[in-house]
């Protein structure tokens, strides 16, 4: 899959285009604040969007994605439950076809509850969950489901690469493996030491 990461707006979010190069068949991920960026990069990629995919709820991430929808002619797509309005409500484990690949949603609760990332075999975008070297913003009563988002996470294989939501890190991604490595919050064996961490 080819991979089109672009920031957008006033909050260092990230934005994805990812595409099966053979039937140039894509699905954008979030929409952020603007979506003239978006559609040109589209256009050079020569990319013909099925999905737009929402991370999860927060505004910085979908404010304009009814917009972009209908823009491109794509469906929206948010987990299960989510406020946000989609045509395609997913579960976990739900696959996106694209071409003759795909890519499957996994949910990742802890952030908002409607939070979800997406894996398509090579790469992971991990909306607000995972950012390069922290992690997204919880409340102590969601923290065993960050905790058990994140082991989910880095149960994928080492080698995959790691796009988060925003470019809060010193690279704007990277592999699994170097961010188990470097991340201090990807360390602990249970979740009462992972606690420990912000008390």
């Amino acid at each position: 899959m080819l991979v089109r990461q672009m920031k957008v707006g006033p909050m260092e979010n990230f934005v994805y285009i990812v595409k099966d190069e053979a039937s140039h068949d894509a699905l954008i991920v979030d929409s952020g604040w603007e979506t003239g960026p978006i559609l040109r990069a589209m256009e050079e990629a020569k990319a013909r969007p099925k999905y737009v995919v929402a991370t999860h709820e927060h505004f910085d991430h979908v404010s304009t994605i009814d917009e972009l929808a209908d823009k491109v002619g794509a469906d929206v797509v948010a987990y299960k439950g989510s406020p946000v309005r989609c045509d395609i409500e997913a579960a976990d484990m739900y696959e996106l076809k694209l071409g003759g690949s795909a890519a499957k949603v996994i949910h990742t609760p802890g952030h908002t509850y409607d939070s979800l990332c997406l894996y398509d075999g090579r790469n992971v975008f991990t909306g607000d969950t995972l950012f390069v070297g922290t992690i997204g913003k919880f409340e102590r009563s969601n923290a065993a489901e960050i905790y058990q988002s994140l082991r989910s996470i880095m149960g994928l294989p080492g080698d995959t690469v790691m796009y988060p939501g925003h470019d809060y890190g010193d690279v704007p991604s990277r592999t699994l493996a170097e961010e188990r490595r470097s991340n201090p919050y990807l360390g602990f064996s249970d979740l009462d030491s992972f606690l420990s961490a912000f008390s």
